[in-house]
């Protein structure tokens, strides 16, 4: 049997929470063998959860780090194995966790932001070739609350501009676009395993490549730019995965496809169900050449309503639905980024999103009894505010 943080969850109060973990017997187990062993960092759990994590998405090599925000920062830092300069361009969506932006920055890279589609919340590829520069070296699109990119695009520009590919699937464990992995298109791929993720570790993240090359450089960015025992060959980072953070995600993969399912079960319940409010909101749909590796369940107001997305999060939430906002347009949204001197406008769809989007949980955790109740919220939110559907 599953033992699941959900009950703590429900202990909060809310009726639909937001996230879950499952811990498995086994990945009990194995955290009690590795405090036997009292060797509790990186070593053969972690190898163990690199391989099988990479095993899952039919690549070569997973390089385990301490969190997804690492995971990024440590592939665009491998550009450097490939002839990137510091200050050298990355190219991302306007719209995502902020990790994605920050995590270029770490890496001693400019990041250039381009707006997102606000029907799939993801990077315009028909307005990725006029932000390439001679200083660009590679794109990072992401994969946000698991639906796929375009990635034929995207590959298909890479490639006339020699540009390497940085997939952020932080949350689209599991998605897959027209026959192929998400993870597995690009030159590297990044994974967030915090607690909410499908695959979770706690904390952590992975970086998952098919070139050998990059997986040395990785391994080295991990731990201080170091190759064998005490030589420093590059500016690393400390960023190591621990043995007990892996025997939790070696569970994860013994249970993973029993995950997937559940999540991709509810997501496309939602969907369904959403269609009723189809003239209020907009929200992800699966299409015929994808499958959604779901995160979570976002809705974005459509314009012109009575009703504010404030008024509506403050409804569902006292209703029991946990929910979080549907993150910001980085440059122009986050006061961090200030400084790279954007302003309000210059990402209208991203903007929009975020000024008008909300998302839910939909894990492995809530059954469709649960979905059921998120449906009668949001029409006894409309019925207040005297709309028809």
């Amino acid at each position: 049997m599953t033992i699941s943080a959900g009950q703590e969850f429900r202990k909060s109060g809310y009726k639909v929470p937001f996230g879950t973990v499952s811990i498995t017997p086994k990945a009990r187990k194995l955290i009690d063998e590795a405090l036997e062993t009292k060797w509790v960092t990186k070593g053969k759990y972690v190898k163990e959860f690199e391989d099988k994590f990479a095993a899952l998405f039919g690549v070569k090599y997973g390089v385990a780090v301490s969190s997804g925000t690492d995971a990024d920062a440590l592939a665009c830092a491998a550009l450097y194995d490939f002839g990137a300069r510091r200050g050298d361009e990355v190219i991302i969506p306007a719209l995502s966790f902020v990790a994605t932006g920050n995590a270029v920055f770490q890496a001693g890279l400019t990041p250039v932001f381009v707006d997102v589609k606000r029907d799939t919340l993801n990077i315009d590829p028909d307005k990725i070739e006029e932000k390439i520069t001679k200083r660009t070296r590679a794109i990072m699109p992401v994969h946000l609350m698991g639906k796929p990119a375009e990635m034929d695009k995207i590959l298909s520009i890479a490639r006339k501009h020699n540009l390497k590919v940085i997939e952020d699937a932080a949350e689209a464990h599991g998605a897959e676009y027209k026959g192929q992995k998400i993870g597995a298109m690009g030159d590297t791929a990044c994974f967030s395993l915090y607690a909410a993720h499908i695959v979770t570790t706690i904390e952590g993240g992975m970086i998952i490549t098919n070139c050998e090359k990059t997986a040395d450089a990785l391994r080295s960015l991990r731990n201080h730019g170091m190759t064998g025992k005490f030589t420093f060959e590059r500016i690393g980072f400390s960023a190591k995965m621990n043995e007990i953070e892996a025997a939790v995600g070696l569970g994860n993969i013994e249970i993973f496809a029993d995950i997937l399912a559940k999540r991709r079960r509810n997501m496309l319940y939602l969907i369904d169900k959403f269609r009723l409010f189809d003239k209020y909101f907009i929200t992800l749909k699966q299409e015929p050449y994808e499958k959604l590796g779901p995160h979570a369940f976002s809705m974005i107001l459509r314009e012109g309503l009575n009703f504010t997305k404030d008024e509506f999060v403050t409804f569902i939430e006292s209703q029991g639905v946990d929910s979080r906002n549907l993150f910001y347009a980085m440059p122009t949204q986050c006061p961090s980024y200030a400084f790279l001197g954007y302003k309000l406008g210059d990402f209208p769809e991203a903007e929009y999103c975020s000024n008008h989007g909300t998302h839910i949980g939909i894990h492995q955790d809530i059954e469709p009894s649960q979905l059921d109740y998120v449906v009668e919220v949001v029409q006894k939110f409309l019925k207040s505010k005297g709309a028809s559907y």
